[in-house]
Parts: structure tokens; sequence; C-alpha cells
């Protein structure tokens, strides 16, 4: 499992505890009840489903009681969550997506839970909403998980990142995945979902021109954040996810998805963008403000943002 030392081993291992539950949930849905949304939509007008609402309940039932934190936030909530008064509070605040690419659940396509991790600043025991509200640069550690043909725990503490896969025969996390990189060379491979093409702003239009012009790119996109970045970790490339018209500060949001995994590219030896800026130095204004994401190789992310600043 993760090697970290004292109250942060312990942290990560409860983290580790809920991926084992929501996996042993996710392999049985299609024999379950979990199928399907629950006829509810979340704080961002999107069809919650079932499977949400259970992931989201395991991390905090897991993680409130410990000890160890101060308070919560997830995609799930329109707001922060402090710890009860009736719990002890600590000094972590953990902002997460309980399951990342859940339209995928009923379809059988991989999906995820991403965390990020930061240490409290507030002076208040219970957390406010500001320990929540910080650049992803001050992220302790970040990771995710991938319940795909296997479970995955990918996470850094800021030396690296390192890639766990559950052995179901021991019901445990095994290291699999040594200090992870992005391939050098990258891989010509770029992700998107192009459907999207006119709605983009010209500037992204004619990045993707570019990489199709150039005849050695390839194209792969599976429309779960968490697979499509694993792939792109694990082979090369980028993954996008601009502004369009539709939505034009982007869509993904930044505290408990776009920060984590730009702390995970960079640890990797690569780099994440908004298209203008790096993605750690954003500081943010909202518990679920979004931003575009470019993430993967640092060239060719490079690229990107010369095409979008083109453009400006």
């Amino acid at each position: 499992m993760p090697k970290a030392t004292g109250v942060f081993t312990g942290l990560l291992n409860d983290i580790a505890l809920a991926a084992k539950i929501i996996s042993r949930e996710v392999n049985h849905v299609g024999l379950s009840e979990m199928l399907g949304d629950t006829g509810e939509e979340n704080s961002h007008g999107e069809r919650v489903q079932k499977l949400d609402i259970f992931a989201d309940d395991v991390m905090r039932q897991i993680l409130h009681h410990t000890g160890l934190i101060t308070c919560m936030a997830s995609e799930e909530k329109e707001f922060f969550w402090p710890v009860p008064d009736s719990f002890p509070s600590g000094e972590y605040v953990v902002i997460y997506d309980p399951l990342d690419g859940s339209s995928n659940i009923d379809v059988n396509v991989s999906i995820g839970t991403i965390f990020s991790i930061h240490s409290k600043i507030s002076s208040s025991e219970r957390g406010e909403l500001s320990d929540c509200l910080q650049a992803g640069k001050h992220q302790v550690a970040a990771g995710y998980v991938l319940y795909g043909s296997s479970t995955m725990f990918v996470y850094t503490i800021g030396r690296g990142v390192h890639g766990f896969t559950l052995d179901p025969s021991l019901g445990e996390f095994v290291l699999s995945h040594e200090s992870m990189c992005f391939p050098d060379p990258p891989r010509h491979v770029y992700s998107i979902n192009e459907a999207h093409y006119n709605s983009w702003k010209t500037g992204q239009q004619l990045l993707i021109d570019h990489l199709k012009d150039g005849g050695d790119f390839s194209s792969r996109y599976i429309g779960s954040l968490v697979a499509d970045f694993h792939r792109t970790l694990l082979q090369g490339g980028i993954f996008m996810y601009p502004s369009g018209k539709g939505a034009p500060e982007g869509k993904l949001r930044l505290l408990y998805e776009c920060s984590p995994i730009a702390m995970l590219a960079k640890q990797a030896g690569g780099r994440a963008s908004t298209g203008a800026r790096d993605v750690l130095e954003v500081i943010p204004d909202s518990l679920h403000q979004r931003v575009p994401l470019y993430v993967g190789n640092s060239e060719l992310v490079d690229l990107a943002e010369e095409f979008l600043a083109e453009e400006d």
C-alpha cells in the first residue's frame, strides 16, 4: 500500500479501503439494483446515478470518524461538509469525485474515483470553505482509483507516481506500477470529444486540424476522465477537454478533477494546463468551479497553449 508516514499513511489506507468497497459494488452492479439513475439531478444539473450516491456515502462514512480530517467536499454535495462534532477533527481536507464517468456505469465502461488532499489552513476546528479553496500546488497528495479490467489505486505524495493493483485473492492493493512516468518521446495520440468541434474557438479547431494534418497522430477517447488520463499516462499523448459554446468555462471541475490529475501529471514528468496557465496555479473561487483541461506530455501541452495563445 502507499508508503507515507504516521497519520498520513492511515488516511491513504482509509481511502484505499473505501476503494475496495466501491470496487466490489462496481463489479456486482449488473447483478444488483445499482444500475440506472435515481431520478434526481445534482447541483450541476446532471442525472444522479445510484452508484454515485453509494460511492459518495462510502467515502464519507469511511473517512469522517477517523480523527484524521477536518472537512470534506464532494462532487455530489453542493457545500463542503465539516466533520460532525461527535467525531474528533484532524488536520487534513479531502476533496473527491466519488465516481468519475458515472454515465458509463450502465454500459460497463471503466469509471473511477478521484481524490485530492490538502492540509487545513484555517484556525477553525471543523474547517472552513477556505480550507477547500486552495490552489492545486498546495496539495499534499492526490490520486485516483480506476475500476476497469482490474482495480488500480494510483497516487502521489509529491515523490513520484505509484500504482497498486487490487489482488482479489488477497483483498489487498499490491505495487504493480512503480515510478510511473509519461513515455518520452510521447506517443502521438490525442484524446478529445471531436463531436464538439463546431462549438470550439478557432484556436482549438486549428490545433486539432494541425494534429490531423501531420498524419502521424491517432485519436483515442473513452469519455471517462480517469480512464482517459490513465491511458495517456501509460502510453503518452494529450487529453483535452476545452471550453466551448455549451461550456464556456470548460466542463471539468478544478478542485476534485483537474487539480489532482494535474499533480499526478507533474509528478509523472508531464503537465496540465487550462490552455492559458498551469492548472496547479489556479486559485479557486468556488467549490465546483470548472476549467478547461489539457494534460499529458509537456511538449504536447505546450503545443496546445501555443495554438490557443495565437487566437488570443
